[in-house]
């Protein structure tokens, strides 16, 4: 089936704009839905409202150059009393953005720097940061209502090619680089870096936490694919079975699952607890041997991220396809054309998709489905319990297999 076009956002162009340096490496929403963010080439990271593109879309068809939407949204004053209402606004970040990510604070989760008392920053609750990586190793983390820079983080040596930030709202920050290295970062404690992570061989493409922030996970070259513990910084496992550079991955939203995409040509969906392939979604047929498995570049994955209800996966590959597979069957689902896709992601409530493209995005309506109510207990159950403790409960094996998503 074909997916249902929601709308784009253009970026502007200039008769001689050329599209290289343009490429849309990264696109994010806010944790709260409020803002979406993008990289829209030369620098320029774009700052829209997500409420306010949705209505253009309504009102003005799916098409929606991104000027038109600055000429409709209110222009913002620092000293007004307005803070917490979303404004766009236009960011450069002074050289190539490859990485963006929203981070939001909870004053309970306090700094884990707990001997130092004073702080340049008292992140409140009431405000969000938006974190961009960039091509000269450093990371710059700017007031997503204001515009304003607050930190600039200069301890990788290459490209910073990935960021995330914890889900618990500690503003524990992750950054993946070419460095071969990635590094914690507490911006509680005014962006200090609290801990490099050594054991990539390679560049670092990607780094997605859990939803519980207890584990990492990262992905790079060599066909890498790490998990480590968070409490310890030290590493739980290495999951193995792609045959090429592991590029993207994301968790589900219960944790259960672990979602990663590589130049093999595959997206492998993993119970990363005990380091099983449970699902194989596969871009090429037959898919290339490892011998091969680097040949067809014309087929590689780019992206992929989980839905909001734990059941839809998305990729995005060079063949020119946005796919959109259901975990519990073998082909997609829906799909929609988009050509030299970079990045995808979902919207904070999973109805739309966003897939950018030489510094423009579109978007696109995910598969509607009502989840079972079995699917939502499994989800509930498997948020608090790994696979080792669901394994021990004394119930019937085909309860077991479904709660393990193997069935």
């Amino acid at each position: 089936a074909r997916s249902r076009t929601v709308g784009e956002l253009l970026a502007p162009t200039s008769p001689f704009d050329k599209k290289c340096g343009r490429e849309n490496w990264t696109v994010a929403f806010a944790p709260d839905g409020s803002y979406l963010a993008w990289s829209q080439g030369h620098r320029i990271v774009k700052l829209v409202p997500w409420a306010q593109c949705l209505n253009n879309f309504l009102l003005h068809g799916t098409k929606n150059g991104t000027n038109a939407v600055s000429t409709r949204l209110p222009r913002q004053s620092s000293e007004s009393g307005q803070k917490n209402k979303p404004c766009e606004h236009i960011i450069d970040c002074g050289d190539i953005v490859w990485s963006l990510a929203f981070g939001s604070s909870v004053p309970e989760k306090q700094s884990r720097c707990v001997n130092i008392e004073w702080h340049r920053f008292k992140f409140g609750q009431d405000q969000l940061l938006l974190a961009t990586g960039l091509n000269n190793g450093r990371i710059k983390i700017w007031d997503a209502y204001t515009g304003k820079l607050l930190l600039n983080l200069m301890d990788h040596t290459e490209v910073v090619r990935d960021l995330t930030f914890a889900p618990d709202g500690s503003l524990i920050l992750v950054s993946a680089s070419r460095d071969k290295t990635l590094r914690v970062w507490d911006l509680k404690d005014d962006g200090n870096m609290m801990k490099v992570l050594r054991g990539h061989p390679n560049w670092v493409y990607g780094c997605a936490f859990s939803p519980d922030s207890s584990i990492l996970c990262s992905v790079g070259a060599s066909k890498a694919v790490f998990l480590w513990d968070m409490d310890k910084y030290s590493m739980l496992r290495k999951l193995e079975g792609h045959h090429n550079d592991v590029v993207a991955c994301e968790f589900s939203p219960d944790g259960a699952l672990l979602a990663t995409a590589s130049y093999d040509t595959r997206v492998y969906v993993w119970d990363p607890h005990i380091g099983v392939i449970l699902r194989e979604f596969g871009h090429l047929f037959p898919p290339p041997t490892p011998i091969f498995a680097g040949g067809a570049n014309d087929r590689w994955v780019r992206s992929v991220c989980f839905s909001h209800d734990g059941l839809h996966v998305a990729s995005l590959a060079d063949d020119k396809m946005v796919r959109f597979w259901r975990i519990d069957e073998e082909y997609p689902v829906q799909v929609a054309p988009l050509n030299n896709g970079l990045c995808c992601t979902f919207s904070t409530d999973g109805s739309v998709l966003a897939a950018g493209q030489d510094g423009s995005l579109y978007f696109w309506a995910t598969p509607s489905q009502v989840s079972s109510l079995q699917h939502l207990c499994r989800m509930a159950i498997r948020r608090v319990m790994p696979t080792s403790q669901v394994k021990n409960l004394p119930i019937p094996c085909k309860v077991l297999e479904f709660l393990c998503y193997q069935i």
